[in-house]
């Protein structure tokens, strides 16, 4: 998945806005967790651009007055 930019986000629906949220954050959880166990090389980069996405959604979210 590439970079979510705030200006695409900014066109979506709330909805899908929150299914957005719900996704990466379950995506940064496995990546957490692999990292953990050692299942999975530690993976910095991917991690780092995951949590950007998770709170470029959440402001959005904000900015639309619709986070919970």
């Amino acid at each position: 998945m590439a970079q979510l930019k705030p200006k695409e986000l900014r066109k979506l629906e709330p909805e899908k806005l929150r299914q957005t949220l719900f996704d990466l954050r379950s995506e940064l959880s496995k990546l957490r967790g692999g990292a953990q166990r050692g299942i999975v090389k530690k993976d910095v980069g991917k991690i780092r651009r995951v949590r950007k996405d998770v709170a470029a959604v959440i402001t959005v979210l904000h900015e639309k007055g619709i986070f919970e």
